[in-house]
């Protein structure tokens, strides 16, 4: 791609963000989803902001994520220069290390830019692609 360098793919996803607090599960088998839609960062090429809603979705085990802490860790990518599927992914493997659920999936939703909608999934463990199913052909006519 013309004017994107290594410095563009990279820019945002060694940062230092605020830590992601936790605190003890007391129930297994349940899941929790919170939704952040005043997501904002900015592009590291162009410098213009980007926006979304972002949904987070886990599966507990002994942690769940303490939500001013997880409030304070997404307004601090409104000055961070990521591209959105870096900081999906980015979010998806901080909140994997800060409290290690059974499973969990972070979705951003971003708002249209050139006319494109962009939806961008991230999910640990990531599942296998699904196989190709082996559908019998119509017999042919004689």
């Amino acid at each position: 791609m013309a004017n994107y360098t290594d410095a563009h793919a990279k820019a945002g996803i060694s940062a230092a963000l605020p830590k992601l607090e936790v605190w003890p599960n007391q129930f297994p088998g349940y899941v929790i989803t919170t939704r952040f839609p005043e997501y904002s960062s900015v592009c590291p090429k162009t410098g213009l902001p980007d926006f979304g809603t972002i949904t987070i979705q886990y599966k507990p085990r002994k942690s769940c994520v303490e939500l001013k802490s997880l409030k304070m860790y997404l307004l601090a990518y409104r000055s961070l220069g990521i591209f959105y599927e870096n900081a999906v992914n980015k979010m998806l493997h901080d909140l994997v290390d800060a409290m290690r659920p059974e499973w969990c999936l972070v979705k951003g939703d971003f708002t249209p830019r050139g006319g494109l909608n962009t939806s961008v999934f991230a999910r640990w463990p990531e599942r296998p692609a699904p196989r190709p199913s082996r559908r019998r052909r119509p017999a042919t006519p004689r």
